[in-house]
């Protein structure tokens, strides 16, 4: 008789721990809430989706992606993810910041990120870039390739975050050259300045009339009409966020990148090991984050000459020998 129990104790302890097993196992559920721009805007959502789409081959995750219609959707969407049981959500832009804080305060027990701004509350993780460290690198290489003296600027929805681009692009090129001038413009001051690519082209064809012959546009799906003024004028384009270089081979100069991809990857791949980190983190050329973009694409157009200078420059930020204006400092003062 106590053989027979021992039996069904051992049995049902198995089982036990097989359930645990299987919990513990259990994919991590992400939510994935995009800005207006969509996933196939080929910029700063198109990387993260890039980062949560490796995510789900490599780690195994269940992933369910939404693109916000607007702005008032951003909330709702989020919303609905927690509710269902989520463990970790993420919002893609400084849109998110309200709903994100809002939402994280109403779930404590789940965890949220935000990227390109901060969010707040215990269980949020905010990653934010130092895109002006980027922009110089890019202003810079601008100013060396330059024939006019005189290169443009197209922001999207006119706001501190861009803004931060074009300060850091213009004291790239005031360190190479402080005659240059700089032309500059914004696509909007609503959210649909990240998707209108008509007006972008209009913006830069007006620029590429006034001399500019390159543009750097940081702008959402709206700079996908200034590669295509680009490619008309038969001048040069600076892509942004991820590698534009192959968008128009031979009119992409360089791609001020941020290597959002990898940040979603490495905070999910945390989240599974239990290393969530809660809080704001700012990530920059020292950590890899930013960077601007070589390939078979574009190598033709820069000398080697002038990779060696911007290298140079790069290396002079990271060991703390530049420092680069940061509109979001000055803003402050």
């Amino acid at each position: 008789m106590s053989v027979h129990f021992s039996r069904s104790y051992l049995g049902i302890l198995g089982l036990i721990l097989c359930l645990q097993t299987q919990v513990m196992a259990a994919p991590l559920k992400v939510g994935l809430v995009l800005d207006k721009g969509g996933k196939d805007d080929k910029s700063f959502n198109a990387s993260a989706f890039r980062g949560v789409s490796e995510a789900q081959k490599k780690l195994g995750i269940t992933l369910k992606t939404v693109e916000s219609s607007d702005d008032a959707s951003v909330e709702a969407s989020l919303r609905t993810f927690a509710q269902r049981g989520f463990d970790l959500v993420i919002g893609i832009g400084f849109v998110m910041v309200e709903p994100i804080t809002k939402v994280a305060k109403d779930f404590p027990k789940i965890k949220f990120v935000i990227i390109d701004a901060i969010g707040q509350g215990p269980n949020v993780c905010s990653l934010s870039f130092k895109e002006q460290e980027g922009s110089y690198l890019v202003g810079a290489l601008a100013a060396l390739t330059s024939k006019t003296k005189t290169v443009g600027f197209i922001g999207g929805m006119d706001v501190p975050l861009i803004r931060r681009f074009e300060k850091g692009y213009r004291a790239g090129i005031k360190k190479i050259d402080p005659s240059i001038k700089v032309l500059v413009n914004y696509v909007g001051s609503t959210s649909e300045a990240w998707r209108d690519p008509t007006k972008g082209k209009e913006l830069a064809v007006s620029q590429y009339l006034r001399k500019a012959d390159v543009i750097f546009s940081p702008a959402g799906a709206s700079a996908l009409g200034v590669f295509d003024a680009a490619e008309e004028a038969k001048k040069l384009v600076i892509g942004t966020d991820s590698n534009q270089n192959g968008v128009k081979p031979g009119r992409v100069l360089t791609s001020m990148m941020k290597n959002l991809d990898s940040a979603v990857y490495d905070t999910i791949e945390k989240t599974i090991n239990g290393k969530f980190q809660p809080g704001a983190q700012q990530l920059g050329l020292k950590e890899g984050a930013v960077d601007f973009a070589m390939d078979s694409n574009n190598r033709p157009l820069i000398p080697p000459a002038v990779l060696t200078r911007i290298n140079k420059l790069k290396q002079e930020i990271i060991e703390g020998k530049i420092k680069v204006p940061d509109y979001y400092e000055e803003a402050k003062s």
